[in-house]
Protein backbone atom coordinates (compact mmCIF):
# COMPACT_ATOMS: atom_id res chain seq x y z
CA UNK A 1 0.00 0.00 0.00
CA UNK A 2 1.37 3.43 -0.92
CA UNK A 3 2.98 5.46 1.81
CA UNK A 4 0.77 8.47 1.07
CA UNK A 5 -2.31 6.31 1.54
CA UNK A 6 -0.96 5.07 4.87
CA UNK A 7 -0.32 8.63 6.04
CA UNK A 8 -3.80 9.62 4.86
CA UNK A 9 -5.38 6.89 6.98
CA UNK A 10 -3.34 7.90 10.01
CA UNK A 11 -4.39 11.51 9.44
CA UNK A 12 -8.01 10.36 9.59
CA UNK A 13 -7.37 8.72 12.96
CA UNK A 14 -5.74 11.92 14.20
CA UNK A 15 -8.76 13.94 13.08
CA UNK A 16 -11.00 11.64 15.10
CA UNK A 17 -8.68 12.06 18.10
CA UNK A 18 -8.96 15.82 17.65
CA UNK A 19 -12.74 15.42 17.78
CA UNK A 20 -12.37 13.47 21.01
CA UNK A 21 -10.19 16.19 22.48
CA UNK A 22 -12.80 18.78 21.58
CA UNK A 23 -15.49 16.74 23.30
CA UNK A 24 -13.29 16.25 26.37
CA UNK A 25 -12.62 20.00 26.43
CA UNK A 26 -16.36 20.64 26.61
CA UNK A 27 -16.55 18.43 29.68
CA UNK A 28 -13.57 20.30 31.14
CA UNK A 29 -15.36 23.63 30.65
CA UNK A 30 -18.49 22.20 32.25
CA UNK A 31 -16.44 21.11 35.27
CA UNK A 32 -14.88 24.57 35.71
CA UNK A 33 -18.34 26.13 35.47
CA UNK A 34 -19.68 23.75 38.07
CA UNK A 35 -22.12 22.17 35.61
CA UNK A 36 -22.93 18.57 36.51
CA UNK A 37 -21.70 16.00 34.00
CA UNK A 38 -23.66 12.79 34.42
CA UNK A 39 -21.91 9.50 33.77
CA UNK A 40 -24.72 8.62 31.37
CA UNK A 41 -23.78 11.61 29.22
CA UNK A 42 -20.08 10.81 29.42
CA UNK A 43 -20.68 7.21 28.33
CA UNK A 44 -22.98 8.27 25.50
CA UNK A 45 -20.45 10.76 24.15
CA UNK A 46 -17.65 8.24 24.64
CA UNK A 47 -19.52 5.67 22.57
CA UNK A 48 -20.04 8.28 19.82
CA UNK A 49 -16.27 8.94 19.78
CA UNK A 50 -15.35 5.24 19.93
CA UNK A 51 -17.63 4.49 16.97
CA UNK A 52 -15.90 7.16 14.87
CA UNK A 53 -12.48 5.90 15.88
CA UNK A 54 -13.51 2.34 15.02
CA UNK A 55 -14.60 3.50 11.56
CA UNK A 56 -11.18 5.08 11.03
CA UNK A 57 -9.31 1.90 11.93
CA UNK A 58 -8.51 -0.73 9.25
CA UNK A 59 -10.97 -3.35 10.49
CA UNK A 60 -14.26 -4.87 9.39
CA UNK A 61 -16.14 -5.45 12.63
CA UNK A 62 -18.88 -8.03 13.18
CA UNK A 63 -20.75 -8.22 16.48
CA UNK A 64 -22.28 -11.57 17.44
CA UNK A 65 -24.77 -12.03 20.26
CA UNK A 66 -27.23 -9.81 22.05
CA UNK A 67 -25.92 -6.59 23.58
CA UNK A 68 -27.42 -6.18 27.07
CA UNK A 69 -29.43 -3.10 27.96
CA UNK A 70 -29.04 -3.46 31.72
CA UNK A 71 -25.80 -2.49 33.49
CA UNK A 72 -23.28 -5.30 33.87
CA UNK A 73 -19.61 -5.81 34.58
CA UNK A 74 -18.12 -6.68 31.19
CA UNK A 75 -15.00 -8.86 31.06
CA UNK A 76 -12.98 -9.41 27.89
CA UNK A 77 -9.77 -10.92 26.61
CA UNK A 78 -7.16 -8.29 25.73
CA UNK A 79 -5.13 -8.18 22.51
CA UNK A 80 -4.49 -4.54 21.67
CA UNK A 81 -5.25 -0.93 22.52
CA UNK A 82 -7.75 -1.15 19.66
CA UNK A 83 -9.91 -3.40 21.88
CA UNK A 84 -11.03 -0.26 23.69
CA UNK A 85 -12.59 1.66 20.78
CA UNK A 86 -13.92 -1.54 19.20
CA UNK A 87 -15.68 -2.62 22.40
CA UNK A 88 -16.56 0.93 23.41
CA UNK A 89 -18.50 1.31 20.18
CA UNK A 90 -20.67 -1.72 20.99
CA UNK A 91 -22.40 -0.18 24.03
CA UNK A 92 -22.08 2.81 26.35
CA UNK A 93 -19.63 1.84 29.09
CA UNK A 94 -16.68 2.92 31.18
CA UNK A 95 -13.34 1.12 31.38
CA UNK A 96 -11.12 -0.02 34.22
CA UNK A 97 -7.57 0.96 33.27
CA UNK A 98 -4.09 0.81 34.74
CA UNK A 99 -3.06 4.01 36.51
CA UNK A 100 -0.20 4.73 34.08
CA UNK A 101 -2.73 5.48 31.34
CA UNK A 102 -3.86 8.56 33.26
CA UNK A 103 -0.42 10.12 32.77
CA UNK A 104 -0.24 9.44 29.03
CA UNK A 105 -0.49 12.50 26.77
CA UNK A 106 -3.89 12.83 25.08
CA UNK A 107 -5.03 9.25 25.78
CA UNK A 108 -4.91 9.70 29.56
CA UNK A 109 -6.93 12.90 29.46
CA UNK A 110 -9.50 11.37 27.10
CA UNK A 111 -9.82 8.31 29.33
CA UNK A 112 -10.35 10.42 32.45
CA UNK A 113 -12.98 12.63 30.83
CA UNK A 114 -14.78 9.55 29.52
CA UNK A 115 -15.25 8.30 33.09
CA UNK A 116 -12.56 5.60 33.27
CA UNK A 117 -11.59 4.15 36.64
CA UNK A 118 -7.86 3.74 37.31
CA UNK A 119 -6.00 1.18 39.39
CA UNK A 120 -2.35 0.88 40.39
CA UNK A 121 -1.07 -2.66 39.89
CA UNK A 122 0.23 -4.09 43.16
CA UNK A 123 -0.37 -0.85 45.06
CA UNK A 124 -2.65 -2.39 47.66
CA UNK A 125 -5.67 -0.30 46.66
CA UNK A 126 -7.80 -3.19 45.42
CA UNK A 127 -10.37 -2.65 48.19
CA UNK A 128 -10.69 1.02 47.26
CA UNK A 129 -11.13 0.33 43.55
CA UNK A 130 -13.54 -2.49 44.39
CA UNK A 131 -15.71 0.02 46.25
CA UNK A 132 -15.48 2.49 43.38
CA UNK A 133 -16.45 -0.21 40.88
CA UNK A 134 -19.33 -1.33 43.09
CA UNK A 135 -20.63 2.22 43.39
CA UNK A 136 -20.27 2.71 39.62
CA UNK A 137 -22.29 -0.46 38.92
CA UNK A 138 -24.89 0.32 41.59
CA UNK A 139 -25.51 3.63 39.85
CA UNK A 140 -26.49 1.67 36.72
CA UNK A 141 -23.31 2.41 34.74
CA UNK A 142 -21.81 -0.50 32.74
CA UNK A 143 -18.09 -1.09 33.28
CA UNK A 144 -15.55 -3.17 31.34
CA UNK A 145 -12.32 -4.68 32.60
CA UNK A 146 -9.63 -6.94 31.13
CA UNK A 147 -9.10 -9.66 33.77
CA UNK A 148 -5.99 -11.11 32.09
CA UNK A 149 -4.15 -7.99 33.25
CA UNK A 150 -2.14 -7.64 30.03
CA UNK A 151 -2.37 -8.07 26.26
CA UNK A 152 -1.66 -11.31 24.40
CA UNK A 153 -0.89 -12.23 20.79
CA UNK A 154 -4.46 -13.48 20.33
CA UNK A 155 -3.40 -17.13 20.07
CA UNK A 156 -3.98 -18.01 23.71
CA UNK A 157 -5.82 -16.83 26.80
CA UNK A 158 -4.23 -15.97 30.12
CA UNK A 159 -5.77 -16.68 33.51
CA UNK A 160 -8.70 -14.44 34.40
CA UNK A 161 -7.94 -12.96 37.82
CA UNK A 162 -11.02 -12.66 39.98
CA UNK A 163 -10.38 -10.28 42.86
CA UNK A 164 -12.15 -7.27 41.39
CA UNK A 165 -15.05 -9.35 40.09
CA UNK A 166 -16.33 -9.14 43.65
CA UNK A 167 -17.67 -5.70 42.72
CA UNK A 168 -20.31 -7.38 40.53
CA UNK A 169 -21.34 -9.56 43.48
CA UNK A 170 -21.47 -6.52 45.78
CA UNK A 171 -23.54 -4.52 43.26
CA UNK A 172 -25.81 -7.48 42.48
CA UNK A 173 -25.27 -7.27 38.73
CA UNK A 174 -24.39 -9.98 36.23
CA UNK A 175 -21.07 -10.60 34.56
CA UNK A 176 -21.02 -10.04 30.78
CA UNK A 177 -18.18 -12.02 29.14
CA UNK A 178 -17.13 -10.84 25.69
CA UNK A 179 -14.56 -12.33 23.33
CA UNK A 180 -12.71 -10.25 20.74
CA UNK A 181 -10.86 -11.98 17.92
CA UNK A 182 -8.71 -10.44 15.16
CA UNK A 183 -8.48 -12.35 11.89
CA UNK A 184 -6.61 -11.86 8.64
CA UNK A 185 -7.26 -14.17 5.69
CA UNK A 186 -9.12 -16.51 8.01
CA UNK A 187 -6.20 -16.88 10.45
CA UNK A 188 -5.27 -15.17 13.71
CA UNK A 189 -4.11 -11.66 12.78
CA UNK A 190 -0.37 -11.23 13.50
CA UNK A 191 -0.57 -7.45 12.98
CA UNK A 192 -3.27 -6.51 15.48
CA UNK A 193 -1.62 -7.46 18.82
CA UNK A 194 -0.07 -4.59 20.75
CA UNK A 195 2.52 -6.30 22.92
CA UNK A 196 6.12 -6.08 24.06
CA UNK A 197 7.90 -2.90 23.05
CA UNK A 198 5.28 -1.74 20.57
CA UNK A 199 4.64 1.97 20.32
CA UNK A 200 1.41 3.49 19.05
CA UNK A 201 2.75 5.12 15.88
CA UNK A 202 4.64 2.02 14.75
CA UNK A 203 1.58 -0.10 15.42
CA UNK A 204 -0.62 2.21 13.37
CA UNK A 205 1.89 2.22 10.52
CA UNK A 206 1.93 -1.58 10.58
CA UNK A 207 -1.86 -1.81 10.52
CA UNK A 208 -2.39 0.75 7.79
CA UNK A 209 0.34 -0.68 5.58
CA UNK A 210 -1.95 -3.67 4.95
CA UNK A 211 -5.50 -4.22 3.83
CA UNK A 212 -8.35 -4.36 6.31
CA UNK A 213 -8.48 -7.17 8.81
CA UNK A 214 -11.57 -8.70 10.36
CA UNK A 215 -12.67 -8.42 13.98
CA UNK A 216 -15.27 -10.62 15.62
CA UNK A 217 -16.84 -9.39 18.85
CA UNK A 218 -18.76 -12.16 20.60
CA UNK A 219 -21.16 -10.93 23.28
CA UNK A 220 -21.65 -14.12 25.29
CA UNK A 221 -24.31 -15.35 27.69
CA UNK A 222 -24.32 -13.28 30.92
CA UNK A 223 -23.29 -15.01 34.14
CA UNK A 224 -25.41 -14.46 37.25
CA UNK A 225 -23.25 -13.48 40.21
CA UNK A 226 -25.68 -14.06 43.09
CA UNK A 227 -24.36 -16.61 45.56
CA UNK A 228 -21.09 -17.17 43.70
CA UNK A 229 -17.47 -16.75 44.69
CA UNK A 230 -15.30 -14.38 42.67
CA UNK A 231 -12.83 -17.13 41.71
CA UNK A 232 -15.66 -19.25 40.34
CA UNK A 233 -16.96 -16.29 38.36
CA UNK A 234 -13.53 -15.65 36.87
CA UNK A 235 -13.23 -19.30 35.87
CA UNK A 236 -16.68 -19.39 34.26
CA UNK A 237 -15.96 -16.21 32.31
CA UNK A 238 -12.58 -17.56 31.19
CA UNK A 239 -14.18 -20.79 29.99
CA UNK A 240 -16.83 -18.90 28.03
CA UNK A 241 -14.27 -16.67 26.30
CA UNK A 242 -11.92 -19.60 25.68
CA UNK A 243 -14.71 -21.56 24.00
CA UNK A 244 -15.76 -18.61 21.83
CA UNK A 245 -12.19 -17.96 20.68
CA UNK A 246 -10.77 -21.45 20.32
CA UNK A 247 -13.65 -23.89 20.55
CA UNK A 248 -12.43 -25.61 23.71
CA UNK A 249 -12.43 -24.88 27.43
CA UNK A 250 -9.72 -24.48 30.00
CA UNK A 251 -8.92 -27.37 32.30
CA UNK A 252 -10.89 -27.42 35.50
CA UNK A 253 -8.56 -26.07 38.14
CA UNK A 254 -8.86 -23.80 41.10
CA UNK A 255 -8.64 -20.28 39.62
CA UNK A 256 -6.50 -17.80 41.41
CA UNK A 257 -7.70 -14.39 42.53
CA UNK A 258 -5.20 -11.60 42.03
CA UNK A 259 -5.06 -7.88 41.59
CA UNK A 260 -5.53 -6.94 37.96
CA UNK A 261 -5.40 -3.82 35.88
CA UNK A 262 -6.57 -3.22 32.40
Amino acid sequence: MGRLRVYGRIARVLLVVALGLSMASVFGVFERMGVANSMVRRQRWSRFFMARLTNALPFRVTVHGEVPTQPMLWVSNHVSWTDIPLLGAVAPMSFLSKAEVRTWPVAGWLAAKAGSLFIRRGAGDSQLIRKQMTRHLEQQHPLLMFPEGTTTDGRSLRTFHGRLLASAIDADVSLQPVAIRYLRNGEVDPLAPFIGDDDLLSHLMRLFAHDQGDVEVHVLTPIACAGQERAALAFQAQQAVQKALFGDVVQAAEPRGALIAA
